[in-house]
Protein backbone atom coordinates (compact mmCIF):
# COMPACT_ATOMS: atom_id res chain seq x y z
CA UNK A 1 0.00 0.00 0.00
CA UNK A 2 1.37 3.16 -0.90
CA UNK A 3 1.97 6.02 1.76
CA UNK A 4 2.11 9.65 1.09
CA UNK A 5 4.96 11.45 3.03
CA UNK A 6 4.50 15.19 3.29
CA UNK A 7 7.63 17.63 2.77
CA UNK A 8 8.64 19.53 5.90
CA UNK A 9 6.83 22.97 6.40
CA UNK A 10 9.05 26.28 5.13
CA UNK A 11 8.60 26.83 8.82
CA UNK A 12 10.42 23.61 9.86
CA UNK A 13 13.31 21.48 9.08
CA UNK A 14 14.51 17.76 8.85
CA UNK A 15 17.81 17.72 9.76
CA UNK A 16 20.10 15.09 7.88
CA UNK A 17 19.46 12.21 10.80
CA UNK A 18 15.67 12.74 10.00
CA UNK A 19 15.12 15.01 13.38
CA UNK A 20 12.46 17.52 13.67
CA UNK A 21 13.71 21.01 14.16
CA UNK A 22 10.79 23.49 15.10
CA UNK A 23 11.55 26.69 13.50
CA UNK A 24 12.48 29.88 15.85
CA UNK A 25 11.13 33.51 16.56
CA UNK A 26 12.79 36.61 18.21
CA UNK A 27 10.99 36.76 21.70
CA UNK A 28 9.29 40.55 22.47
CA UNK A 29 8.00 41.50 25.28
CA UNK A 30 4.67 42.98 24.85
CA UNK A 31 3.64 45.32 27.42
CA UNK A 32 0.07 43.69 28.21
CA UNK A 33 -0.98 42.60 31.90
CA UNK A 34 -3.08 39.22 31.27
CA UNK A 35 -3.41 38.68 34.97
CA UNK A 36 -2.41 34.98 35.58
CA UNK A 37 -2.89 33.67 31.86
CA UNK A 38 -0.01 33.17 29.43
CA UNK A 39 -0.68 35.26 26.31
CA UNK A 40 1.04 34.50 23.08
CA UNK A 41 1.18 37.00 19.96
CA UNK A 42 2.06 36.36 16.62
CA UNK A 43 1.81 38.00 13.11
CA UNK A 44 -1.20 36.63 11.08
CA UNK A 45 1.78 36.71 8.00
CA UNK A 46 3.93 34.75 10.07
CA UNK A 47 5.38 32.28 7.92
CA UNK A 48 5.52 29.71 11.14
CA UNK A 49 2.07 30.69 11.72
CA UNK A 50 0.52 29.07 8.03
CA UNK A 51 3.05 26.72 8.18
CA UNK A 52 1.84 25.10 11.56
CA UNK A 53 -1.83 25.70 11.07
CA UNK A 54 -1.95 27.67 14.30
CA UNK A 55 -5.60 29.14 14.95
CA UNK A 56 -6.43 31.72 17.33
CA UNK A 57 -7.13 31.30 21.09
CA UNK A 58 -4.97 27.86 20.44
CA UNK A 59 -2.62 26.44 22.41
CA UNK A 60 1.30 26.56 22.02
CA UNK A 61 4.40 25.98 23.92
CA UNK A 62 7.35 28.30 23.67
CA UNK A 63 10.57 26.98 24.24
CA UNK A 64 14.19 28.38 24.83
CA UNK A 65 17.06 27.82 26.85
CA UNK A 66 15.93 25.03 28.69
CA UNK A 67 12.56 26.69 29.88
CA UNK A 68 9.47 26.82 28.30
CA UNK A 69 5.66 27.87 28.79
CA UNK A 70 2.37 26.75 27.59
CA UNK A 71 0.34 30.28 26.44
CA UNK A 72 -2.60 31.19 24.49
CA UNK A 73 -2.05 32.18 20.82
CA UNK A 74 -3.62 35.21 19.95
CA UNK A 75 -3.27 36.58 16.13
CA UNK A 76 -2.32 40.40 15.51
CA UNK A 77 -2.22 42.32 12.23
CA UNK A 78 -0.30 45.18 13.52
CA UNK A 79 3.52 44.89 12.53
CA UNK A 80 4.27 47.25 15.46
CA UNK A 81 2.66 45.09 17.97
CA UNK A 82 4.65 41.95 16.76
CA UNK A 83 6.64 41.88 13.31
CA UNK A 84 5.98 38.52 11.12
CA UNK A 85 9.34 37.39 12.39
CA UNK A 86 8.59 37.47 16.27
CA UNK A 87 6.58 35.87 19.00
CA UNK A 88 4.99 38.37 21.44
CA UNK A 89 4.76 37.06 24.67
CA UNK A 90 2.47 38.77 27.98
CA UNK A 91 4.54 40.16 30.67
CA UNK A 92 3.98 37.17 32.92
CA UNK A 93 4.86 34.80 30.09
CA UNK A 94 7.71 36.53 29.24
CA UNK A 95 9.29 37.05 32.71
CA UNK A 96 8.98 33.24 32.93
CA UNK A 97 11.17 32.97 30.19
CA UNK A 98 14.19 34.55 31.60
CA UNK A 99 15.58 35.94 28.95
CA UNK A 100 15.79 39.52 26.91
CA UNK A 101 14.12 40.79 24.06
CA UNK A 102 15.24 39.38 20.88
CA UNK A 103 16.61 36.07 21.92
CA UNK A 104 15.04 33.55 19.50
CA UNK A 105 12.96 31.06 21.06
CA UNK A 106 10.85 27.99 18.93
CA UNK A 107 7.35 27.72 19.12
CA UNK A 108 4.82 24.68 18.42
CA UNK A 109 1.50 23.10 18.85
CA UNK A 110 0.65 22.29 22.54
CA UNK A 111 -0.21 19.36 24.04
CA UNK A 112 -3.66 19.53 26.19
CA UNK A 113 -2.54 19.70 29.63
CA UNK A 114 -1.87 16.53 31.69
CA UNK A 115 -5.29 16.76 33.97
CA UNK A 116 -7.51 17.72 30.78
CA UNK A 117 -9.50 14.37 31.35
CA UNK A 118 -10.05 14.85 34.77
CA UNK A 119 -11.44 18.16 34.32
CA UNK A 120 -13.83 17.19 31.80
CA UNK A 121 -14.76 14.28 34.35
CA UNK A 122 -15.47 17.07 36.77
CA UNK A 123 -17.45 19.16 33.99
CA UNK A 124 -19.61 15.56 33.37
CA UNK A 125 -20.12 15.93 37.14
CA UNK A 126 -17.87 13.25 38.76
CA UNK A 127 -16.75 12.92 41.70
CA UNK A 128 -12.43 13.33 41.92
CA UNK A 129 -9.68 11.67 43.49
CA UNK A 130 -6.57 13.46 45.62
CA UNK A 131 -4.73 12.19 42.28
CA UNK A 132 -7.33 14.22 39.78
CA UNK A 133 -6.97 17.36 41.76
CA UNK A 134 -3.15 17.04 42.43
CA UNK A 135 -2.95 17.31 38.71
CA UNK A 136 -5.66 19.67 37.97
CA UNK A 137 -3.67 22.15 40.47
CA UNK A 138 -0.41 21.39 38.96
CA UNK A 139 -1.60 22.61 36.36
CA UNK A 140 -3.07 25.59 37.11
CA UNK A 141 -0.11 26.65 39.70
CA UNK A 142 2.31 26.49 36.53
CA UNK A 143 -0.47 28.40 34.08
CA UNK A 144 -1.38 25.24 31.77
CA UNK A 145 -4.64 26.15 31.86
CA UNK A 146 -6.40 28.79 29.66
CA UNK A 147 -8.92 31.31 31.36
CA UNK A 148 -11.46 29.33 29.34
CA UNK A 149 -10.32 26.10 30.83
CA UNK A 150 -9.86 27.51 34.47
CA UNK A 151 -13.34 28.91 34.24
CA UNK A 152 -15.00 25.46 33.30
CA UNK A 153 -13.36 24.30 36.52
CA UNK A 154 -14.68 26.87 38.32
CA UNK A 155 -17.77 27.18 37.58
CA UNK A 156 -17.89 22.70 37.46
CA UNK A 157 -16.88 22.83 41.14
CA UNK A 158 -19.80 25.40 42.00
CA UNK A 159 -22.45 24.03 40.10
CA UNK A 160 -21.84 20.41 41.62
CA UNK A 161 -20.83 21.24 45.00
CA UNK A 162 -17.87 19.32 45.85
CA UNK A 163 -18.44 16.90 48.71
CA UNK A 164 -16.18 17.25 51.71
CA UNK A 165 -14.08 14.61 51.03
CA UNK A 166 -13.01 16.86 47.94
CA UNK A 167 -12.55 19.94 49.42
CA UNK A 168 -9.90 18.48 51.78
CA UNK A 169 -8.22 16.69 48.64
CA UNK A 170 -8.58 20.50 46.87
CA UNK A 171 -6.92 22.00 49.75
CA UNK A 172 -4.38 19.35 50.07
CA UNK A 173 -3.64 19.95 46.59
CA UNK A 174 -3.21 23.31 46.48
CA UNK A 175 -1.07 23.46 49.58
CA UNK A 176 1.05 20.53 47.41
CA UNK A 177 1.29 23.14 44.55
CA UNK A 178 3.34 25.62 46.73
CA UNK A 179 6.22 26.24 49.18
CA UNK A 180 5.36 25.32 52.87
CA UNK A 181 7.19 27.76 55.55
CA UNK A 182 8.67 25.61 58.85
CA UNK A 183 8.98 28.23 61.60
CA UNK A 184 10.38 25.45 63.77
CA UNK A 185 7.63 26.24 66.50
CA UNK A 186 5.40 24.24 68.05
CA UNK A 187 2.53 26.75 68.08
CA UNK A 188 2.48 29.36 64.97
CA UNK A 189 -0.99 31.16 64.93
CA UNK A 190 -3.25 33.56 62.45
CA UNK A 191 -7.00 34.78 62.06
CA UNK A 192 -8.54 35.17 58.90
CA UNK A 193 -12.18 36.50 58.02
CA UNK A 194 -14.46 34.82 55.11
CA UNK A 195 -14.77 38.47 54.06
CA UNK A 196 -17.66 40.40 52.09
CA UNK A 197 -17.88 43.19 55.20
CA UNK A 198 -16.28 46.21 53.95
CA UNK A 199 -13.77 47.78 56.87
CA UNK A 200 -13.21 44.65 58.56
CA UNK A 201 -9.25 45.49 59.49
CA UNK A 202 -9.41 43.46 62.75
CA UNK A 203 -6.15 41.33 61.75
CA UNK A 204 -4.13 44.55 61.07
CA UNK A 205 -5.02 44.69 64.94
CA UNK A 206 -5.00 41.07 65.79
CA UNK A 207 -1.46 40.99 64.72
CA UNK A 208 0.24 43.70 67.05
CA UNK A 209 -1.68 42.28 69.71
CA UNK A 210 -1.24 38.41 69.58
CA UNK A 211 2.76 39.39 68.76
CA UNK A 212 3.04 41.83 71.99
CA UNK A 213 1.83 38.96 73.59
CA UNK A 214 5.15 36.61 72.21
CA UNK A 215 3.22 34.50 69.81
CA UNK A 216 4.56 33.89 66.62
CA UNK A 217 1.96 35.58 63.99
CA UNK A 218 3.07 35.30 60.31
CA UNK A 219 -0.18 37.26 58.63
CA UNK A 220 0.18 37.06 54.77
CA UNK A 221 -3.15 38.64 53.19
CA UNK A 222 -4.33 38.52 49.86
CA UNK A 223 -5.35 42.14 47.98
CA UNK A 224 -8.78 43.22 47.60
CA UNK A 225 -10.54 40.19 45.49
CA UNK A 226 -14.27 41.96 44.95
CA UNK A 227 -14.18 44.60 48.28
CA UNK A 228 -12.73 48.18 47.99
CA UNK A 229 -9.32 46.81 49.88
CA UNK A 230 -8.08 43.94 51.75
CA UNK A 231 -5.88 44.00 54.40
CA UNK A 232 -2.52 44.02 52.02
CA UNK A 233 -3.99 47.18 49.94
CA UNK A 234 -4.81 48.98 53.59
CA UNK A 235 -1.08 47.54 55.11
CA UNK A 236 0.49 49.60 51.95
CA UNK A 237 -0.61 52.91 53.21
CA UNK A 238 1.86 52.39 56.41
CA UNK A 239 4.19 50.33 54.76
CA UNK A 240 5.63 47.53 52.15
CA UNK A 241 3.79 44.29 51.81
CA UNK A 242 5.89 43.02 48.92
CA UNK A 243 8.59 40.76 50.62
CA UNK A 244 10.99 38.13 49.97
CA UNK A 245 10.21 34.94 51.91
CA UNK A 246 13.56 35.58 53.68
CA UNK A 247 13.16 38.72 54.55
CA UNK A 248 9.23 37.89 55.79
CA UNK A 249 11.10 35.47 57.85
CA UNK A 250 13.54 38.20 59.47
CA UNK A 251 10.70 39.87 60.10
CA UNK A 252 8.92 37.52 61.58
CA UNK A 253 12.02 35.73 63.74
CA UNK A 254 12.72 39.58 65.41
CA UNK A 255 9.28 40.80 65.66
CA UNK A 256 7.15 37.74 66.24
CA UNK A 257 4.78 39.29 63.39
CA UNK A 258 4.09 40.61 59.83
CA UNK A 259 1.43 41.69 57.35
CA UNK A 260 2.52 40.83 53.83
CA UNK A 261 0.84 40.29 50.94
CA UNK A 262 1.26 36.63 50.27
CA UNK A 263 1.75 36.67 46.36
CA UNK A 264 5.59 37.01 46.80
CA UNK A 265 6.21 34.28 48.98
CA UNK A 266 4.53 31.13 46.09
CA UNK A 267 2.30 29.88 48.99
CA UNK A 268 -0.75 27.91 47.26
CA UNK A 269 -0.24 29.39 44.01
CA UNK A 270 -2.75 28.27 41.99
CA UNK A 271 -5.14 30.18 44.24
CA UNK A 272 -4.56 33.48 42.78
CA UNK A 273 -4.57 32.04 39.32
CA UNK A 274 -7.97 30.80 40.82
CA UNK A 275 -9.09 33.88 42.04
CA UNK A 276 -8.66 35.82 38.93
CA UNK A 277 -11.59 33.77 37.52
CA UNK A 278 -13.34 33.58 40.49
CA UNK A 279 -13.57 37.47 40.49
CA UNK A 280 -15.17 38.64 37.24
CA UNK A 281 -17.70 35.94 37.98
CA UNK A 282 -18.68 36.91 41.18
CA UNK A 283 -18.26 33.29 42.64
CA UNK A 284 -17.64 31.86 46.35
CA UNK A 285 -18.41 28.40 46.53
CA UNK A 286 -17.83 27.42 50.03
CA UNK A 287 -15.74 24.29 49.01
CA UNK A 288 -13.73 26.85 47.41
CA UNK A 289 -13.25 29.35 49.67
CA UNK A 290 -12.46 26.71 52.50
CA UNK A 291 -9.81 24.96 50.59
CA UNK A 292 -8.72 28.74 49.70
CA UNK A 293 -8.39 29.97 52.78
CA UNK A 294 -7.00 27.11 54.92
CA UNK A 295 -4.63 26.20 51.71
CA UNK A 296 -3.12 29.34 52.20
CA UNK A 297 -2.89 29.01 56.25
CA UNK A 298 -1.16 25.41 56.02
CA UNK A 299 1.07 27.06 53.60
CA UNK A 300 2.33 29.96 55.66
CA UNK A 301 3.13 27.17 58.67
CA UNK A 302 -0.23 28.09 60.71
CA UNK A 303 -0.96 25.39 63.32
CA UNK A 304 -3.93 27.62 65.06
CA UNK A 305 -6.44 28.99 63.17
CA UNK A 306 -9.47 31.29 64.21
CA UNK A 307 -11.76 32.01 61.52
CA UNK A 308 -14.43 34.68 61.52
CA UNK A 309 -17.37 34.17 59.82
CA UNK A 310 -19.84 37.19 60.13
CA UNK A 311 -23.53 36.62 59.06
CA UNK A 312 -26.18 39.55 58.06
CA UNK A 313 -28.76 39.93 55.41
CA UNK A 314 -25.76 41.28 53.12
CA UNK A 315 -22.82 39.61 54.05
CA UNK A 316 -21.67 36.27 52.38
CA UNK A 317 -23.27 33.90 54.81
CA UNK A 318 -26.95 35.22 55.04
CA UNK A 319 -28.44 32.67 58.25
CA UNK A 320 -27.21 30.65 61.15
CA UNK A 321 -27.92 27.27 59.40
CA UNK A 322 -25.88 28.32 56.45
CA UNK A 323 -23.02 29.37 59.03
CA UNK A 324 -23.25 26.21 61.11
CA UNK A 325 -22.72 24.41 57.56
CA UNK A 326 -19.59 26.48 56.68
CA UNK A 327 -18.42 26.07 60.35
CA UNK A 328 -18.75 22.03 60.17
CA UNK A 329 -16.74 21.86 56.81
CA UNK A 330 -13.99 23.79 57.61
CA UNK A 331 -13.71 21.93 60.57
CA UNK A 332 -13.74 19.16 59.13
CA UNK A 333 -10.73 19.76 56.45
CA UNK A 334 -8.66 21.56 59.01
CA UNK A 335 -9.02 18.13 61.34
CA UNK A 336 -7.45 16.38 58.30
CA UNK A 337 -4.71 18.81 57.94
CA UNK A 338 -3.47 18.72 61.60
CA UNK A 339 -4.78 22.01 61.71
CA UNK A 340 -6.28 23.60 65.33
CA UNK A 341 -8.80 25.74 64.24
CA UNK A 342 -11.82 27.58 66.25
CA UNK A 343 -14.33 29.28 64.18
CA UNK A 344 -16.16 32.26 65.17
CA UNK A 345 -19.77 33.54 64.03
CA UNK A 346 -19.85 37.66 64.40
CA UNK A 347 -21.89 40.12 63.80
CA UNK A 348 -22.60 40.90 59.66
CA UNK A 349 -25.64 43.26 59.59
CA UNK A 350 -23.01 46.42 59.18
CA UNK A 351 -19.54 47.10 57.94
CA UNK A 352 -16.63 46.98 60.45
CA UNK A 353 -15.08 50.54 61.68
CA UNK A 354 -16.64 54.09 59.64
CA UNK A 355 -13.76 53.43 56.48
CA UNK A 356 -14.15 51.59 53.76
CA UNK A 357 -11.19 52.27 51.19
CA UNK A 358 -7.37 51.67 52.09
CA UNK A 359 -6.48 54.95 53.65
CA UNK A 360 -9.78 55.21 55.81
CA UNK A 361 -9.79 51.34 56.79
CA UNK A 362 -5.37 52.55 57.90
CA UNK A 363 -6.77 55.52 59.67
CA UNK A 364 -9.35 53.69 61.76
CA UNK A 365 -6.62 51.29 62.60
CA UNK A 366 -4.04 53.50 63.56
CA UNK A 367 -6.76 55.21 65.96
CA UNK A 368 -7.82 51.75 67.66
CA UNK A 369 -4.10 51.48 68.06
CA UNK A 370 -3.37 54.69 69.68
CA UNK A 371 -6.30 54.96 71.94
CA UNK A 372 -7.67 57.95 70.04
CA UNK A 373 -11.18 58.72 71.55
CA UNK A 374 -12.38 58.93 68.00
CA UNK A 375 -11.20 55.51 67.33
CA UNK A 376 -14.35 53.22 66.28
CA UNK A 377 -15.55 50.96 69.06
CA UNK A 378 -17.12 48.29 67.15
CA UNK A 379 -13.82 47.51 64.94
CA UNK A 380 -11.68 47.65 68.76
CA UNK A 381 -14.02 45.25 70.55
CA UNK A 382 -13.82 43.02 67.46
CA UNK A 383 -10.54 42.80 67.25
CA UNK A 384 -10.15 42.52 70.88
CA UNK A 385 -12.70 39.51 71.27
CA UNK A 386 -10.97 37.74 68.58
CA UNK A 387 -7.09 38.48 69.44
CA UNK A 388 -8.26 36.84 72.82
CA UNK A 389 -9.23 34.12 71.24
CA UNK A 390 -6.47 33.67 70.05
CA UNK A 391 -4.24 34.14 73.06
CA UNK A 392 -6.28 31.51 75.04
CA UNK A 393 -4.63 29.01 72.20
CA UNK A 394 -1.49 29.67 74.68
CA UNK A 395 -1.17 26.89 77.39
CA UNK A 396 -0.73 29.09 79.89
CA UNK A 397 -3.26 31.26 79.80
CA UNK A 398 -6.79 30.58 81.39
CA UNK A 399 -9.79 29.70 79.15
CA UNK A 400 -11.77 33.48 79.05
CA UNK A 401 -8.42 35.62 80.30
CA UNK A 402 -7.92 36.05 76.84
CA UNK A 403 -9.52 38.99 76.17
CA UNK A 404 -8.67 41.18 79.15
CA UNK A 405 -4.91 40.31 78.51
CA UNK A 406 -5.82 41.62 74.58
CA UNK A 407 -6.71 44.81 76.11
CA UNK A 408 -4.38 45.11 78.59
CA UNK A 409 -1.79 45.06 75.84
CA UNK A 410 -3.71 47.95 73.67
CA UNK A 411 -4.47 50.03 76.49
CA UNK A 412 -0.71 49.90 77.53
CA UNK A 413 -0.04 50.99 74.42
CA UNK A 414 2.74 47.61 73.87
CA UNK A 415 -0.05 46.64 70.67
CA UNK A 416 1.47 50.38 68.98
CA UNK A 417 4.78 50.40 69.56
CA UNK A 418 4.55 46.38 68.29
CA UNK A 419 2.92 47.82 65.21
CA UNK A 420 5.28 50.59 64.55
CA UNK A 421 8.08 48.06 64.87
CA UNK A 422 6.57 45.74 62.01
CA UNK A 423 6.05 48.84 59.95
CA UNK A 424 9.56 50.06 60.22
CA UNK A 425 10.84 46.14 59.49
CA UNK A 426 8.63 46.18 56.47
CA UNK A 427 9.60 49.63 55.15
CA UNK A 428 7.52 52.70 56.55
CA UNK A 429 5.55 55.11 54.41
CA UNK A 430 4.60 58.43 55.69
CA UNK A 431 0.92 58.03 56.65
CA UNK A 432 -0.96 60.87 59.42
CA UNK A 433 -4.03 59.30 60.58
CA UNK A 434 -5.05 62.93 61.86
CA UNK A 435 -4.62 64.51 58.31
CA UNK A 436 -4.87 60.83 56.34
CA UNK A 437 -3.83 61.93 51.94
CA UNK A 438 -7.70 61.36 51.04
CA UNK A 439 -9.24 61.61 47.44
CA UNK A 440 -9.60 65.55 46.40
CA UNK A 441 -13.48 65.14 45.28
CA UNK A 442 -16.26 64.34 47.01
CA UNK A 443 -19.54 64.40 47.56
CA UNK A 444 -21.77 63.96 50.87
CA UNK A 445 -24.95 61.49 51.36
CA UNK A 446 -27.76 63.01 53.41
CA UNK A 447 -30.97 61.27 54.79
CA UNK A 448 -34.24 62.10 52.99
CA UNK A 449 -36.48 60.85 55.80
CA UNK A 450 -36.75 61.03 59.98
CA UNK A 451 -36.17 57.27 61.73
CA UNK A 452 -33.81 55.09 62.73
CA UNK A 453 -30.82 53.41 60.59
CA UNK A 454 -32.10 49.86 60.30
CA UNK A 455 -30.07 48.68 57.43
CA UNK A 456 -27.06 49.11 55.41
CA UNK A 457 -26.29 47.18 52.63
CA UNK A 458 -22.68 45.87 52.91
CA UNK A 459 -23.03 44.76 49.14
CA UNK A 460 -23.85 48.28 47.56
CA UNK A 461 -21.57 50.19 50.08
CA UNK A 462 -18.53 48.25 49.35
CA UNK A 463 -19.86 48.92 45.64
CA UNK A 464 -19.81 52.65 45.67
CA UNK A 465 -16.79 52.45 47.75
CA UNK A 466 -14.74 50.41 44.68
CA UNK A 467 -16.68 52.69 41.68
CA UNK A 468 -14.68 55.79 43.96
CA UNK A 469 -11.50 53.80 42.84
CA UNK A 470 -10.83 51.92 45.97
CA UNK A 471 -8.18 49.90 46.43
CA UNK A 472 -6.15 51.10 43.33
CA UNK A 473 -6.75 54.64 44.47
CA UNK A 474 -5.47 54.24 47.74
CA UNK A 475 -7.55 57.66 49.01
CA UNK A 476 -10.74 56.91 47.77
CA UNK A 477 -13.80 55.08 49.39
CA UNK A 478 -16.76 55.65 51.42
CA UNK A 479 -16.43 57.42 55.15
CA UNK A 480 -19.92 56.33 57.59
CA UNK A 481 -21.00 58.90 59.48
CA UNK A 482 -24.24 57.05 60.52
CA UNK A 483 -24.49 53.57 61.80
CA UNK A 484 -27.01 50.89 62.61
CA UNK A 485 -29.40 52.13 65.30
CA UNK A 486 -28.61 56.03 64.81
CA UNK A 487 -31.42 58.04 64.83
CA UNK A 488 -32.04 60.52 61.31
CA UNK A 489 -33.71 63.77 60.43
CA UNK A 490 -34.01 64.67 57.41
CA UNK A 491 -30.70 66.40 56.06
CA UNK A 492 -28.09 64.43 58.27
CA UNK A 493 -25.06 63.42 56.83
CA UNK A 494 -24.73 59.57 56.50
CA UNK A 495 -21.55 59.33 54.75
CA UNK A 496 -19.24 61.29 52.25
CA UNK A 497 -17.72 59.77 49.77
CA UNK A 498 -13.93 60.76 48.36
CA UNK A 499 -12.42 60.12 44.68
CA UNK A 500 -9.11 61.62 42.92
CA UNK A 501 -10.85 61.32 39.00
CA UNK A 502 -13.90 62.60 37.96
CA UNK A 503 -14.98 59.94 35.90
CA UNK A 504 -15.28 57.76 39.09
CA UNK A 505 -16.64 60.30 41.49
CA UNK A 506 -19.31 60.52 38.90
CA UNK A 507 -19.41 56.51 38.75
CA UNK A 508 -19.97 56.66 42.60
CA UNK A 509 -22.57 59.31 42.22
CA UNK A 510 -24.37 57.67 39.76
CA UNK A 511 -24.47 54.61 42.12
CA UNK A 512 -25.64 56.64 45.21
CA UNK A 513 -28.69 58.02 43.52
CA UNK A 514 -30.19 54.08 42.51
CA UNK A 515 -29.25 53.34 45.89
CA UNK A 516 -27.73 54.81 48.71
CA UNK A 517 -27.22 51.65 50.53
CA UNK A 518 -29.28 53.12 53.87
CA UNK A 519 -32.77 51.71 54.90
CA UNK A 520 -34.51 53.94 57.57
CA UNK A 521 -37.16 53.08 59.64
CA UNK A 522 -38.76 51.75 63.11
CA UNK A 523 -36.03 50.48 65.61
CA UNK A 524 -38.03 47.61 65.72
CA UNK A 525 -37.43 46.66 62.35
CA UNK A 526 -33.50 46.63 62.79
CA UNK A 527 -32.55 42.91 61.88
CA UNK A 528 -31.26 40.86 64.60
CA UNK A 529 -28.42 38.46 64.35
CA UNK A 530 -27.40 35.55 66.87
CA UNK A 531 -23.96 35.79 67.09
CA UNK A 532 -21.10 34.14 69.18
CA UNK A 533 -19.71 37.40 70.56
Amino acid sequence: MHKEISEPSAASSVSGNGAFTPARLALRRVLIDTYHENVAYMHRDCEIYRAEGFKALSKVEVRTNGRHVLATLNVVEDPSIVACGELGLSIAAFAQMGVEDGHTATVSQAEPPASIGALHRKLNGERLGLDDFRTIVQDIAQHHYSKIELTAFVVACNRDELDREEVYYLTEAMIAAGKRLDWRENMVVDKHCIGGIPGNRTSMLVVPIVAAHGMLCPKTSSRAITSPAGTADTMEVLANVELSVEKLQDIVRKHRGCLAWGGTANLSPADDVLISVERPLSLDSPGQMVASILSKKVSAGSSHLVLDIPIGPTAKVRSMPDAQRLRRLCEYVARRLKLTLDVVITDGRQPIGLGIGPVLEARDVMRVLENDPRAPNDLRQKALRLAGRLIECDPDVRGGDGFSIARDILDSGRALTKMNDIIQAQGSKQFDHNQPQLGALTFEIHATEAGVVTGIDNLQLARIAGLAGAPKVKGAGVDLLCKLGANVQPGTLLYRVYADFTADLEFARQACKKSSGYTIGEASEMPHVFVEF
